[in-house]
């Protein structure tokens, strides 16, 4: 498997989760499995059952993060030297050409992304658009509603 890319904000986020879910979670699912198992016949046990598939689900969650996490390149922006190139965790400004509205992204791991946060991730239109461009470039991106230009505006790695 190849190497997934996180920001260092967005490796510890999926660290603190696989910590709730091995510190809380579990333990809470081994509960009530306990509890609905001493209320007697499990073929008739609704309980039962629903803590068994909540403990399926936090299982997989847990291996999935445990597998990404194994697969992480961890990139930290402010280690970042691209010579104001756009690459992987760069915070860029963009003009809209026709609008000319400003609008700021991060580009982050597919995990990370949150658009109302201002992370756009790495494999949106958006983000393919940009990487290898510089400050003062326009970047052409396939839009849902055709195609948009921006102009790039500043270079960021923070």
């Amino acid at each position: 498997m190849q190497k997934v890319p996180l920001t260092v904000r967005g490796a510890q986020l999926l660290k603190d989760e696989l910590q709730h879910l091995k510190s809380v979670e579990r333990p809470a699912v081994i509960e009530a499995i306990a509890e609905a198992r001493s209320h007697g016949d499990l073929s008739e046990n609704a309980e039962y059952d629903a803590a068994k598939e909540k403990q399926g689900f936090v299982e997989g969650r847990i291996a999935e993060l445990e597998s990404k996490l194994s697969y992480a390149h961890i990139v930290n922006p402010k280690e970042l030297d691209a010579d104001g190139k756009i690459v992987f965790a760069a915070t860029v400004t963009l003009e809209d050409c026709d609008s000319e509205e400003n609008v700021t992204y991060q580009i982050v791991g597919d995990d990370e992304a949150d658009i109302k946060q201002g992370k756009v991730s790495v494999s949106s239109p958006i983000a393919r658009a940009l990487i290898g461009k510089y400050e003062g470039d326009v970047a052409e991106v396939q839009a849902p509603g055709g195609v948009r230009e921006y102009e790039i505006v500043s270079v960021q790695y923070i």
